[in-house]
C-alpha cells in the first residue's frame, strides 16, 4: 500500500481504469478524471464546496420530469451543448446549414400537418408564413424531406410549460413536396427566459446573467442518405440576439420577416430560408438533447 497525496491520487485512479475494455469509454473517462482533478487542484476545492456542488447536481437530476429537462438546460447554459454542436459541424465534408441547439423543449411525435397549415391552434397575433426548400449540397431539392418545427407562442411560452404532456401546440411535422419545397404558417415567436425556478436558474442569476433567449423557431430536418440537421432560426431585431444565454445564435441563422406578395399567403409577412443537408457519412445523430419523457424512460 502506498499513501496517496494530492499529486498521486489521479494516477492511482487512472491505473484502476486502465483495463476498461471499451476503448472509447476508457478514453473519455481518463480525460474526465484528469480534467476534474485538475479543476479541483486549480481552485483548491474544499469539502464544503464540493458537497454544495454534489447537492446542486443532485437537484438538477431531481428537477427533471417527462416535460422538463434540467440537465440539458445545464449543458446549454454552460455552453457545452454549443461546443459539442460546433465540433460536430466541423466534421462536415462540405458546407451545410449551421446547426443550433435542440434545447430542452423538443418532443417526439409532433402532429403531422399539411403544407400551408398553421402550427398555432389559436393564433392571437398576426401570423407569418414560413417557406423555403430543403436542398442537397449540389443545390438540388430533396424530395419529401421531413421537417419538424417547434417554437414558443406569441407570449414566449412553450406548450410543455403551459400544458405539460397533455397537449401539443406551436409544433408540427411537415413533408416537403417532390422538389423539397415547404411552407407553413405560424406566429412570430417571442424572446423568453429559460426556466429560472430551478437549480440552473439559481446558477444563472448568481452569475448575474439575464437568462434570456432571443426569439427563434427550431427545425429538425431529415431525409434518407443525408445527415440529420438540428438547427434554429433567430429573429434579427431581437434585443438578446447578441447575448443568447445558451450560445445558440450564428450569423447565418438570423432572419427577418419581410412583405412578400409572391407567397401562398401574400397578405402575411414572410420568412424565406433554404436548408442544405450534408451527406450521410455514417455519423451519429447531431442532437444534444431529446424528448424529456424519453430520457426519463431511459434513466429508468
Amino acid at each position: 500500500m502506498v499513501d496517496l497525496t494530492p499529486d498521486t491520487v489521479t494516477d492511482a485512479v487512472l491505473a484502476q481504469m486502465a483495463d476498461t475494455p471499451d476503448a472509447r469509454l476508457r478514453e473519455i473517462m481518463t480525460a474526465a478524471v484528469k480534467h476534474l482533478h485538475a479543476f479541483a487542484r486549480e481552485v483548491q476545492l474544499t469539502p464544503q464546496e464540493w458537497l454544495m456542488g454534489i447537492a446542486f447536481l443532485t437537484e438538477v437530476g431531481q428537477t427533471c420530469t417527462p416535460s422538463r429537462q434540467e440537465t440539458i438546460l445545464l449543458s446549454d447554459t454552460l455552453g457545452l451543448s454549443a461546443l459539442v454542436n460546433l465540433m460536430h459541424d466541423s466534421t462536415h465534408a462540405h458546407d451545410a446549414t449551421d446547426s443550433s441547439l435542440l434545447g430542452p423543449f423538443y418532443r417526439d411525435s409532433s402532429p403531422k400537418l399539411a403544407l400551408g397549415d398553421s402550427i398555432s391552434s389559436e393564433p392571437d397575433t398576426m401570423p407569418v408564413v414560413f417557406l423555403g426548400q430543403v436542398r442537397d449540397q449540389d443545390g438540388h431539392g430533396i424530395a419529401h424531406a421531413s421537417i419538424e418545427v417547434w417554437q414558443t407562442d406569441a407570449h414566449g411560452s412553450y406548450d410543455m410549460q403551459i400544458h405539460g404532456e397533455s397537449r401539443m401546440d406551436h409544433r408540427a411535422r411537415f413533408e416537403a413536396d417532390a422538389s423539397g419545397h415547404f411552407h407553413f404558417r405560424t406566429v412570430r415567436p417571442l424572446a423568453y427566459y429559460i426556466p429560472l425556478d430551478g437549480p440552473v436558474g439559481r446558477m444563472v442569476k448568481a452569475q448575474n446573467r439575464h437568462g434570456c433567449r432571443p426569439a427563434h423557431i427550431h427545425f429538425l430536418i431529415t431525409a434518407p442518405g443525408h445527415r440529420e440537421l438540428v438547427t434554429a432560426l433567430y429573429l434579427g431585431d431581437d434585443s438578446y440576439i447578441d447575448s443568447d444565454v445558451v450560445f445558440g445564435v450564428s450569423e447565418a441563422l438570423v432572419i427577418t420577416p419581410q412583405p412578400d406578395s409572391t407567397t401562398p399567403f401574400p397578405e402575411l409577412p414572410a420568412i424565406r430560408y433554404d436548408f442544405t443537408l450534408a451527406q450521410d457519412a455514417g455519423m451519429a445523430a447531431s442532437r444534444v438533447g431529446a424528448d424529456p419523457s424519453k430520457l426519463m424512460q431511459t434513466a429508468h
